[in-house]
């Protein structure tokens, strides 16, 4: 039988990595606990209508990404290509507004996306996020920008990273852009790519989006969507950079800067790393005041965060020590096949009192099994041979030292 692989855009997480992702993981459990917000988790597919409605028919991730299938009922489902649309589905149907009028949400999981694999990027990849529920006013997107920015410090990644804002107006304000926006692009539209031609109609913000040069220099000039803010928009953006400066958390204003999806309005943030490359996106992210009411729910404004893991550690690395796995505290070597009880319970007692232990479970020579421990980075060696077990007693010996002790199995936790 031919070797069987994994599926080209997905890949292993393997012993000596996934250390690195228990840190991260850490980190986000850690700063999202110190903010007051809980923990969700959500299953890792949906309806798919679900995901058309939130995220909207016309994005490349409805329209070319999404893992779909019929199910035996005849019902469509999908593995989840983004997590918001699924938080704010479980938020309406289990009524958390009822039990508390703001909700504050955070998520780590696996999502599925049909995109070309890349660095960083994978059809199934890894995301967490926060989402907080229930509050319109500004120090909300600020606290959520805050809880961002603990999160890279923690990591050590705040030093080099540029926190990009920007303010996409209320849905007035956008349909006035959206036309303005239009009619400075269409006299050449012509030469912009077709995925933008078909964004002019579709989504028509994402073009200021666009990554390609010749379509930059084609967008100089372009009215500004602060330009057509309300009277509430500029207040809310304006409370949103007074509040940040009075946190110490800079911020570079980019009127260019849109999220890809459809649901979002006023905020949107982004945090970028130049350790990245071209593609330096972090972290990002922005109010949806709309999105919750267009899934079923009664009005409510909310506003979150989302970050590509993968992209994370891509990026950890170029500051990151290289640290190998975690290491023992004991390894246990027993020599006779009549002492395994009795070793069976000694590591029993020893991991009941907290120590970290590795036993030999190959049968192999002193020499082979004192070879593996030093290998295996313990600081002490444990071992049981013949005389040992007529004497209930056992060798303690320091693996950095050199140097060994006999004591008795009974004092042997009182002696480490």
């Amino acid at each position: 039988m031919s070797q069987i692989r994994s599926i080209k855009g997905t890949h292993d997480i393997l012993p000596g990595d996934s250390n690195r992702w228990q840190r991260l993981e850490q980190v986000v459990h850690q700063v999202c606990r110190q903010f007051g917000y809980r923990e969700i988790r959500t299953p890792m597919f949906e309806k798919t209508r679900l995901f058309a409605r939130s995220v909207g028919e016309e994005t490349d991730i409805v329209s070319k990404e999404m893992y779909s299938w019929e199910d035996r009922d005849g019902s469509s489902l999908t593995l989840r290509p983004e997590l918001t649309a699924s938080v704010v589905r479980s938020y309406i149907q289990h009524n958390l507004r009822g039990q508390a009028p703001a909700q504050r949400l955070y998520y780590l999981g696996p999502l599925f996306r049909r995109e070309r694999p890349q660095k960083g990027r994978q059809r199934q990849f890894h995301q967490f996020g926060v989402e907080a529920f229930g509050s319109e006013n500004p120090e909300q997107d600020t606290e959520i920008i805050a809880l961002a920015w603990h999160i890279l410090s923690e990591c050590g990644l705040s030093v080099n990273a540029t926190l990009h804002l920007n303010s996409i107006g209320s849905s007035d304000c956008r349909s006035a852009y959206k036309e303005a926006l239009k009619d400075f692009i269409r006299p050449n539209l012509k030469q912009f790519s077709e995925t933008s031609q078909r964004r002019f109609e579709t989504n028509t913000l994402r073009i200021l989006d666009t990554k390609a040069e010749h379509e930059k220099k084609l967008l100089e000039g372009v009215p500004l969507v602060s330009d057509y803010f309300t009277d509430d928009d500029k207040i809310h953006f304006d409370s949103v950079q007074h509040f940040l400066n009075a946190m110490d958390i800079p911020f570079a204003l980019n009127p260019k800067l849109v999220r890809g999806l459809d649901y979002y309005s006023r905020t949107v943030f982004e945090f970028t790393s130049p350790v990245l490359g071209a593609q330096d996106a972090l972290l990002g992210g922005g109010r949806y005041d709309e999105l919750v009411e267009t899934l079923g729910g009664k009005p409510t404004p909310a506003i979150g965060f989302a970050a590509g893991m993968e992209r994370f550690l891509i990026a950890l690395e170029s500051i990151e020590k290289t640290e190998s796995d975690p290491k023992p505290d004991i390894y246990f070597i027993c020599l006779e096949e009549d002492g395994l009880p009795a070793a069976l319970s000694l590591c029993q007692q020893l991991r009941r009192a907290g120590k970290n232990l590795v036993m030999d479970s190959l049968r192999r020579s002193l020499k082979a099994q004192l070879r593996e421990a030093n290998k295996s980075g313990a600081g002490h060696a444990l071992i049981l041979g013949r005389e040992e077990i007529e004497s209930n007693s056992i060798v303690i010996k320091d693996l950095e030292k050199g140097h060994q002790v006999t004591v008795l199995q009974s004092s042997l936790i009182e002696k480490l």
